[in-house]
């Protein structure tokens, strides 16, 4: 592992040193060494010396900036800071832009030299415009700015002529090393130049810039590339507001380049394939922190886009799957987002099974700790101990199979967070994992049937919602939230279609806060979260938001709404005296969030937080604040992303091999299947049509020879994701047959 450090801790060398000890080691074919350069950064630090200002060479000690804590919206951090709250020292009031140099060269301008120069071979014009332009950070302004008199201070607007600073890049790695060196030297001695106290936008804007140089990709710039993060990364906050907000308007390619390489930065760190191309990690132990920084604020920035710019889980670092999660899950845990660096205060590079494993761990400790005691407290009163103490069993009969769960579950509250075992009352056998598989299926179908009136099952998005009827026992809730978290707790994948607003509302806090006052299950919705629930009703509210007429007289509506419950239709009015305030143009759009915030919160509060304390008495952990409201969905009902050559990879045989002709007529069959038929199969064999975060191996499926007669139909075992497979003799009846079967497997073929 790499030593600890915070983003901001003083760096024992000066950064000459540093450029001279990365670059002089870089690789042939790669940028050359810069011993040349260095020698002219030696004399110029000389006479600046002589000149009695021997900072303006050296690379500021920033040790006493203030370390901020991780920017990034997503996740449920210790601690926060807003702009607002700031202390003095950390805002960052507007100061005067200086007067910009001339540029006159337009990007026409530089794409012209370029073809020139391409042709003649005479670059000095293309290396008169980077030696100019990269030579300071006002330079950078005066040939980027799209008008140098404008101060461009909003956050809306970074002032910057994109299309040129792309034209500008895209060309440099194009041109001949001189140039690129040219380069480097320039940023080199932007960084090296004194900076205290605020920032001007001018320096943000030269931020900006640099860091989407794509020079940074080779390893031999990595130090000149760690010490542009550090400085992005111990700006005030109020800075780093404007930086999120510049971030999120470039495009989709640049923005994903942006995060690849500082993803790649931090692996090749972590494990780097020559580490005598880098520094000490003594000496660099604020590289990781400083872009863990510089990357949630892209992390922000991708946040605050809808849809984003990029998926969530380009994020990820699978490299991290690759260290020891529990030593920083700890870390974080003791030193919560100061002091330490931990991967945990930057979740969001944290893949979802590498969260698994750490919950999972935590999960694992927290049993062995609870069964400990058990067996302490039993011995302690001599009394003789007894192996099913260490275990959540669960007794149950078939024909009461709710009512006896939650009978269970009340009394061995003590012992949820123990490992599941279940046993059905008059029936041999032991729980080797298929009868808990087993229980969790059969009292889901269950719970979840409509005749049973918990939840409601919305065709239209295909998903269930809480029902908004009142009753005086909740009690059922929450025996589903205990089922949900023993599910993550046990690693059981279950067959639950719930919309990605409840994952939101279940990590509304995602732990339970201390004040039994305080509401919970409570997040802020919008008709974009009652879409994924009632598309119909959330296109009639948009309609009524877009409605260019006289909403008051057309629709002649008012502050209250309708439900019917058991036949009849009660009121609510959406805030005081509701029923007496018409629906205008004016307060359309208050009318239509107190709606969808009536039908998404209030209207099933006491059905929601009773699921919300059944899931958090078994999953009450801190690795929850890892966790996204997908993550979670992804960690109870599986992934919906389906490899069918993964399983077939990972597939055991029972009876047959995997060179049999039936065996390799099935797979002819299945990877030839649509998604759909594909899907169905997998619900077929397993109970569900995802897959498990560990991917397809994880199901640990099986393809077992049935010696019956080839008429038959194929059977599963759902419990132990297990396929019988007659011997068919033709890929034609195998196909036939197999369609049948997962075509019509509600209660028929399953077992």
């Amino acid at each position: 592992m790499y030593p600890r450090s915070s983003v901001s801790s003083s760096s024992s060398c000066t950064f000459a040193v540093l450029v001279s000890s990365g670059l002089d080691r870089g690789s042939k074919g790669q940028i050359s060494t810069f011993s040349s350069f260095i020698s002219t950064v030696n004399q110029k630090k000389e006479a600046a010396e002589n000149r009695s200002s021997p900072t303006h060479l050296v690379f500021p000690n920033i040790k006493n900036v203030r370390d901020l804590p991780p920017i990034c919206l997503d996740v449920r951090q210790k601690q926060r800071i807003s702009t607002e709250a700031s202390s003095s020292e950390m805002k960052a009031p507007v100061l005067p832009e200086p007067v910009l140099p001339n540029q006159p060269k337009t990007i026409k301008d530089f794409q012209e030299d370029t073809e020139k120069a391409k042709l003649s071979g005479d670059w000095k014009a293309v290396h008169d415009f980077y030696l100019t332009t990269f030579d300071c950070f006002p330079e950078l302004n005066a040939a980027f700015k799209k008008d140098a008199t404008t101060s461009f201070n909003t956050i809306e607007d970074s002032g910057i002529n994109a299309k040129f600073v792309n034209a500008v890049y895209d060309a440099l790695l194009n041109t001949p090393q001189d140039i690129q060196k040219t380069v480097l030297k320039g940023i080199i001695n932007s960084l090296l130049r004194e900076w205290k106290g605020p920032r001007t936008k001018d320096d943000l804007r030269a931020y900006f810039i640099l860091l989407q140089n794509p020079q940074f990709n080779n390893t031999s710039t990595y130090v000149i590339y760690a010490h542009l993060l550090r400085q992005i990364a111990t700006l005030v906050e109020a800075d780093h507001h404007f930086l999120v907000h510049w971030f999120k308007k470039l495009s989709q390619k640049r923005f994903k380049q942006l995060v690849e390489r500082l993803l790649q930065f931090i692996s090749l760190r972590l494990f780097p394939a020559k580490p005598e191309e880098f520094p000490p990690i003594t000496k660099c132990s604020w590289w990781i922190p400083s872009a863990s920084k510089v990357l949630s604020l892209l992390n922000t920035a991708n946040s605050l886009v809808h849809p984003p710019l990029i998926p969530y889980t380009d994020f990820y670092n699978s490299t991290l799957d690759h260290i020891d999660l529990m030593e920083e899950y700890h870390t974080w845990q003791s030193f919560g987002n100061s002091h330490r660096f931990s991967f945990c205060q930057y979740p969001f590079v944290i893949s979802i099974a590498a969260k698994k494993i750490i919950i999972q761990r935590d999960s694992e400790q927290q049993m062995i700790s609870i069964a400990r005691q058990s067996l302490v407290d039993k011995v302690s009163r001599r009394q003789r101990p007894d192996m099913n103490m260490l275990f959540l069993n669960m007794k149950v009969r078939r024909t009461h199979l709710v009512s006896d769960s939650l009978d269970e579950l009340t009394r061995k509250r003590a012992d949820l967070k123990k490992k599941l075992k279940v046993t059905f009352v008059g029936e041999a056998g032991l729980d080797m994992g298929g009868l808990t598989k087993e229980w969790f299926l059969l009292l889901i179908r269950q719970i979840f049937h409509p005749d049973y009136g918990m939840f409601t099952y919305h065709k239209d998005s295909h998903c269930h919602w809480f029902s908004s009827f009142k009753c005086d026992n909740y009690s059922e809730f929450r025996l589903v939230g205990i089922l949900m978290g023993l599910a993550v707790y046990n690693s059981i994948t279950l067959d639950i279609r719930f919309p990605p607003c409840c994952y939101k509302k279940l990590l509304s806090p995602p732990i339970i806060p201390s004040d039994q006052n305080t509401p919970v299950g409570i997040c802020s919705v919008t008709t974009d979260d009652l879409c994924q629930i009632m598309p119909e009703l959330a296109h009639g509210l948009s309609e009524l938001l877009s409605y260019e007429g006289n909403v008051e007289e057309d629709f002649y509506s008012t502050f209250q709404v309708f439900q019917e419950e058991f036949g009849i239709i009660k009121s609510y009015n959406l805030k005081p005296g509701g029923d007496k305030i018409p629906v205008t143009n004016q307060n359309r759009k208050e009318y239509v969030q107190l709606y969808v915030d009536f039908l998404l919160n209030k209207s099933i509060y006491k059905q929601f937080a009773a699921f919300y304390y059944g899931f958090h008495s078994v999953c009450a952990s801190n690795a929850l604040m890892l966790l996204r409201p997908e993550e979670v969905e992804i960690l109870v009902c599986g992934s919906p992303e389906l490899d069918m050559h993964a399983l077939q990879r990972s597939t055991q045989y029972d009876g047959y091999a995997k060179t049999d002709l039936t065996i390799r007529y099935f797979w002819d069959v299945v990877l030839g299947f649509p998604l759909d038929l594909q899907k169905k199969l997998l619900h077929f064999t397993t109970g569900s049509d995802r897959v498990p975060v560990g991917g397809m191996a994880d199901l640990n499926f099986k393809i077992s020879k049935n010696e019956t007669s080839t008429n038959w139909l194929p059977v599963a075992h759902t419990c132990f994701n297990q396929l019988c497979l007659p011997p068919y003799k033709s890929k034609k009846d195998l196909k036939q047959k197999l369609i049948i079967g997962i075509s019509n497997s509600e209660g028929f073929g399953l077992e």
